[in-house]
């Protein structure tokens, strides 16, 4: 802390000739006080780091305490270096990296919260609120069921109605009423640390990251455009659900029940191919079977992710990253099981921290985290105020585009996964698309309509009163999925995603989902492939990695537009790509959900109705009905 203090002294006295009606206008000395910053955030946001890996590793009251201090810290330096870059005139200055560079320091977030006191309370909440979630579990008889592997593994598996409805809402009942009060105080906290720094609220504040004033409106006409594939998806897997569970359970003119698609939050359906699959006796897609055959454990799947990267000429993992990450669930310990990588900000250190399952699921997450990591080493020697994607949406996005060509079933076979000569067929192919489709085209609208939520909530459209409410209406509205039991407000079910507690905006996501195509394309080009592109493998390409690298050395340093310009050619996000990858599957389903008489959408809900409570209705409606009649006829006589 010493050390912190002296940094901040020193911090002063680099701007002592400075007042508010006399900036400092010497570019120079600007460069000399940047240069300064740079290697005091370094220390300082390493330190942060540390402490938050070491509570996340090993949840102890201890390490929290650590952790929310080194929090503070870290937000009492950023504030210092707020303060202090306002001293500098900097409109006046020519360079424009400089200028970019005093924009970055200015965005503090919640070190913007002048009130200590309520800025200790925030950085508790959010320690607390993570807690909670991370330590969440089901009493299952005299088991206690975790998250991550036993939850997440029924739900991915199970296919008995009442028992997915039981683990549905055993996570429901652990994490959401505890989170609901500190959730709303975390709210107000946020709101106003935000609001100190200039803008409308926090939501405000989110998309500002993405420097485009149509943000908004360019995701809405993103959403219009794959909106159509969506809704083809939803009812051809609505009418298969409603054929192995029965019509009772899946009517056909509504919201599919949520906890059926083999995921928590209903977010992507892969789990459930087995029961949508188009054409059955085909070469399987899912080699999670043959992994495990194979013998293949967690190591195995990070060896094999770097080695994809490094076939592409790209930057190897560091031995710190080999000697320091948690790749396996540790034993007699909790930690936070959520996927992450992390940036110790000394260009040395990087992790990933991962409870990873022998899936081919979590091979892909693998490859999406490691596409993280490969991120920070690229603009490791930028600046740390540029350590950062391009926009949010780039960062999630670098992984994933590398795991469409992973994939690949050629890719699959390359590596020992698939045995045997490829089918290579119409119906092979709409098997895999099939397969994609449930990852990546069901998972847009669950995207966007995240932060939607959140962004309600922030300006005051969602008040305290109806935010489960209004969370299943967007739900319906964008998913048409309904709950499997009955809701209310004093449920909290945004809180049982981890995103919400924790933090994390959310429309990244949507933004990767759409970008990550147009980085695959761009580079299966720069490698030479032809043909349709959900075939592309660009596996040992120097040209596609290279494309990939000297975007991402760029960190943030540019515009994204800039960003995006340098590895697609073009400065706009754009579906077309996504829409190209999936368009046999998509004339497919249309063709399928016609001939089978199936009609897409859903009937609108009122938005406390689920399929339990309709059921009851429906229930009480006849047994009234019935007890009318019998009275009827006793008094007839």
């Amino acid at each position: 802390m010493a050390r912190i203090c002296l940094w901040l002294v020193f911090f002063l006295v680099t701007v002592y000739n400075s007042e508010a009606q006399n900036l400092i206008t010497d570019e120079e000395q600007a460069k000399v006080w940047l240069d300064q910053y740079n290697s005091m955030a370094e220390n300082i946001f390493s330190l942060a780091e540390e402490a938050n890996w070491a509570y996340e590793t090993d949840i102890t009251p201890q390490h929290q305490q650590a952790q929310v201090q080194a929090s503070l810290n870290r937000d009492r330096f950023k504030k210092e270096a707020y303060v202090n870059s306002t001293k500098f005139d900097v409109n006046s200055f020519n360079n424009e990296t400089v200028k970019r560079l005093f924009s970055k320091i200015k965005n503090i977030g919640n070190a913007g919260l002048s009130d200590q006191t309520k800025l200790n309370r925030l950085t508790q909440l959010l320690a607390d609120m993570k807690q909670v979630y991370s330590t969440g579990k089901v009493k299952d008889g005299d088991r206690e069921l975790v998250f991550e592997p036993d939850l997440t593994n029924e739900l991915a598996n199970g296919r008995n109605y009442d028992r997915l409805q039981f683990i549905w809402q055993g996570w429901r009942d652990a994490v959401g009423p505890t989170l609901r009060p500190m959730y709303q105080e975390y709210v107000t906290l946020k709101n106003e640390a935000i609001t100190e720094l200039g803008y409308d609220d926090v939501g405000d504040y989110w998309r500002s990251w993405y420097e485009t004033p149509t943000f908004e409106d360019d995701l809405e006409d993103l959403w219009q455009e794959v909106r159509p594939m969506y809704l083809e998806l939803h009812a051809y897997v609505r009418r298969r659900l409603g054929e192995f569970y029965g019509g009772d359970k899946v009517d056909q003119d509504d919201p599919i029940p949520a906890h059926l698609f083999g995921n928590m939050w209903s977010q992507q359906w892969n789990n459930i191919y087995d029961l949508v699959e188009p054409f059955s006796g085909k070469q399987r897609i899912d080699v999670t079977s043959a992994m495990v055959n194979k013998g293949w454990d967690a190591l195995r799947m990070f060896n094999e992710s770097e080695q994809f990267f490094t076939s592409l000429g790209l930057i190897p993992m560091t031995p710190e990253f080999w000697r320091d990450s948690m790749i396996v669930r540790p034993e007699g310990r909790e930690v936070v099981c959520y996927a992450s990588a992390w940036d110790f900000y000394n260009r040395r250190d990087f992790r990933i921290k991962m409870c990873t399952e022998v899936t081919q699921d979590d091979l892909q997450t693998v490859h999406h985290e490691m596409g993280h990591i490969e991120y920070f080493l690229q603009y490791k020697d930028q600046p740390v105020a540029f350590r950062e994607g391009a926009n949010p949406g780039f960062h999630e996005a670098v992984g994933d585009c590398l795991a469409l060509s992973v994939s690949t079933p050629k890719h699959l076979k390359e590596i020992g996964l698939i045995d045997g000569v490829l089918q290579e067929d119409d119906e092979a192919d709409l098997n895999y698309l099939m397969k994609q489709a449930l990852e990546k085209i069901a998972f847009l609208p669950f995207a966007y309509m995240m932060d939607q939520w959140r962004w309600k909530v922030f300006d005051g459209r969602i008040t305290a009163d109806n935010m489960n409410q209004e969370w299943w209406k967007l739900r319906q509205q964008y998913q048409g999925i309904i709950p499997p039991v009955s809701r209310s407000e004093t449920d909290f079910d945004p809180g049982c995603k981890f995103h919400i507690p924790a933090d994390v905006p959310y429309i990244r996501y949507f933004v990767s989902f759409i970008v990550q195509f147009q980085f695959y394309e761009a580079m299966c080009n720069a490698a030479g492939h032809t043909g349709p592109l959900y075939k592309c493998d660009f596996y040992r390409s120097p040209q596609a990695g290279q494309l990939l690298g000297d975007m991402l050395k760029l960190g943030s340093s540019r515009p994204w537009p800039d960003a995006m310009e340098a590895i697609t050619g073009g400065r706009r996000m754009s579906a077309r790509p996504l829409l190209n990858y999936f368009r046999p599957l998509t004339d497919w389903l249309r063709q399928n959900n016609t001939a089978s008489g199936v009609r897409t959408g859903w009937t609108k809900f009122e938005p406390w109705t689920s399929s339990a409570t309709k059921t009851a209705e429906s229930v009480m409606t006849t047994a009234l009905f019935s007890v009318l009649c019998c009275l009827f006829f006793s008094l007839m006589g």
